[in-house]
């Protein structure tokens, strides 16, 4: 889309119209946009499920022959297509070889995750020597926080987002304990503002440069999974590290969403899930990064055989010659069966670059932020027509592909309706519906289509549509 570089979204939706002669919000403005995308090819990469397949569609009220609306790649990514052929081929070799596929074959189960770490930190802007692909990212946090987690009488508090994602609460709790601490002393939680939303940059960099000799650890999301908001972990980890501090991110909601660069910004450590944005299936295999600058530094407090290194693995002399960095803190083999999906995914994000795929995703979300608010803002002279509250920043550089939507008008209703009509997307208590149109593979007609399926949804509601 060459033709628009250097406009806004906004400029970008009233240029094409313009050309097109047509409204800004028409449908053909969403296919002009599909027609340009350079990688729309990537959707062939991945199985979209039919609106008929889906077990809440209601098929009175739509045609379930057709593609869903599928928009919550924030909490499931679609599955690659070479999954299933990746996973049929282990379980052959399985069937055939028994044993010896530990060490045979294109992806020899002893060491497989090993093939793929060099794409996974493409993806989150790290060495590869700096990434480890194993366990659920949880179980990372909680080996990263051993590692990391120092806590002294005078330096033992850990700064993070409150409302952050309950199991990162929980395991900064449960590591503020182990340690012998008070978590209601020790957890530093920080809120926004009343009335807003979101956390405030400044106020982050304040609260490091106000607590900072108390703060063993400052732990944030990469993305915010309630509000969508991306926080600046440049800014972050700088600031942190002024003070004295480790810095480490959650970066579920950002790998494979946000460009991000791990190794550039500084981190000291991160982890994240894969089958969000990386569409590895649910409860797919975790990733986890160490700054290489920790490498001889950083030790794990729990070891594991798969910590000590390949070539002298097998000895069995129980002599631990353990791997520096992250590489270390290997537990176990991993499972072959998790691996097989995420490098499907990976072959398709190989294909291009988080730079182009950024780039995509502005439009994308600016896309469908244009829509929302050109429709559902508040309007003083239709006072029963339903409005929605977009709680996500406006700053495209403060958030990543996802929005976050409040309703004047219960949103357990909405959503149920908009499921009725093959819309994908997800409700999180209290109060907001979760939309995110991944730029792997989502389409601005997508986009486009489940802002006309919410005008139908809201007149079932009770509320006048678009």
């Amino acid at each position: 889309m060459e033709q628009f570089d250097g406009l806004t979204p906004s400029e970008t939706f009233q240029r094409a119209s313009a050309s097109l002669g047509c409204s800004p919000t028409s449908a053909e403005v969403a296919s002009f946009l599909d027609k340009h995308d350079k990688l729309s090819h990537l959707r062939e990469n991945f199985l979209l499920p039919k609106i008929a397949d889906l077990p809440p569609s209601d098929l009175s009220l739509v045609d379930g022959g057709k593609d869903c609306m599928y928009l919550v790649g924030n909490s499931l990514g679609l599955q690659p297509k070479l999954a299933r052929r990746y996973l049929e081929e282990e379980l052959e070799k399985w069937a055939k070889e028994g044993v010896h596929g530990h060490t045979r074959g294109s992806r020899p189960w002893a060491w497989a995750e090993n093939n793929i770490e060099e794409v996974m930190a493409d993806v989150v802007g790290a060495k590869p020597g700096e990434v480890a692909l194993m366990n659920g990212l949880t179980v990372n946090l909680h080996l990263l926080l051993l590692a990391f987690y120092k806590p002294s009488a005078a330096r033992h508090k850990i700064l993070l987002e409150d409302k952050a994602f309950p199991s990162d609460h929980f395991a900064v709790q449960s590591q503020i304990s182990l340690r012998g601490f008070d978590p209601k002393e020790s957890m530093l939680l920080l809120s926004p503002h009343a009335g807003e939303d979101t956390l405030r940059t400044e106020d982050i960099l304040d609260a490091i440069e106000r607590e900072g000799d108390s703060i063993a650890v400052v732990m944030f999301s990469g993305v915010q999974y309630y509000t969508g908001q991306l926080f600046n972990m440049a800014a972050i980890a700088e600031a942190g590290h002024k003070k004295g501090c480790y810095v480490g991110f959650d970066c579920a909601h950002a790998a494979g969403n946000a460009e991000m660069k791990l190794h550039d910004w500084g981190v000291d450590f991160a982890c994240w899930c894969s089958y969000k944005y990386l569409n590895s299936g649910a409860g797919g295999l975790a990733g986890a990064f160490i700054h290489e600058r920790h490498k001889e530094s950083i030790k794990p407090a729990l070891m594991g055989w798969w910590g000590h290194n390949l070539e002298t693995r097998f000895q069995m002399n129980n002599v631990m010659d353990l791997q520096g960095g992250v590489s270390g803190f290997r537990l176990s083999n991993q499972p072959i069966l998790l691996v097989c999906p995420l490098q499907a995914s990976l072959e398709v994000f190989k294909k291009t670059s988080m730079k182009a795929l950024r780039r995509k995703s502005l439009l994308l979300t600016g896309y469908l932020e244009f829509l929302i608010r050109h429709h559902y803002t508040e309007d003083p002279s239709r006072p029963h027509k339903p409005h929605v509250r977009i709680i996500t920043p406006s700053d495209p550089e403060q958030r990543g592909c996802q929005l976050s939507l409040c309703f004047s008008i219960h949103i357990g209703k909405v959503f149920q309706e908009l499921e009725k009509r093959g819309v994908c997307c997800d409700m999180r208590e209290p109060s907001v519906l979760r939309v995110a149109p991944a730029p792997i593979y989502n389409s601005f007609t997508d986009v486009h289509r489940f802002v006309e399926t919410l005008g139908a949804a809201l007149t079932a509601c009770g509320g006048d549509g678009l």
